[in-house]
């Protein structure tokens, strides 16, 4: 089974994305390997929100030719050519995905409402949260309120020389 990884910088306080929904107070430190992140990467999940935060930005940060979908009721497919729109049925998609052969990741790119009904459906297996050492006061939840309660394993934490610290989990009893 192939993994789902959420793999997000936050705040201090537990925003990913600003009021605004931006992200600037995020460092690009060069201890993060993002080469090796994204080797082991061939698929991308985005919610609405975070593809056009991504579009608006001129340029993926992933490889090109890596699989990208798309959740969300209202982007018009034929504006955005490249990507693959999912209307409904968000867990059974990655279902799917998560039962292909191969070896290549699922990276749950973003957003919080996307990570907390794919949680839900327990079709996230890895959630590794970046901590930025900044309080934003406000923003975007890492994980938007929700009914149920989650237990984690802790895998591993990597630190960096800015300040931040990479906290990493199992989410699924089955990895």
């Amino acid at each position: 089974m192939r993994l789902v990884r959420y793999n997000v910088a936050a705040s201090l306080d537990g925003y990913i994305a600003g009021p605004d929904g931006n992200f600037d107070y995020i460092p690009m430190d060069p201890a993060v390997d993002f080469a090796a992140l994204f080797a082991r990467i061939d698929t991308v999940l985005l919610g609405r929100r975070s593809f056009e935060v991504v579009a608006r930005g001129g340029s993926a940060p992933w490889a090109p030719g890596t699989r990208v979908y798309v959740f969300s009721r209202t982007l018009p497919a034929e504006e955005h050519p490249g990507v693959t729109l999912v209307r409904h049925e968000a867990s059974s998609v990655v279902a799917d995905l998560r039962a292909e052969d191969g070896e290549g990741e699922i990276w749950l790119f973003g957003g919080g409402e996307l990570f907390r009904s794919l949680l839900a459906a327990g079709q996230v297996d890895r959630v590794e949260v970046t901590i930025v050492p900044i309080l934003l006061g406000g923003g975007v939840p890492l994980l938007p309120p929700s009914s149920s309660r989650t237990e984690l394993q802790l895998l591993g934490t990597q630190v960096y020389p800015s300040g931040m610290v990479t906290l990493s989990y199992a989410a699924n009893s089955l990895t």
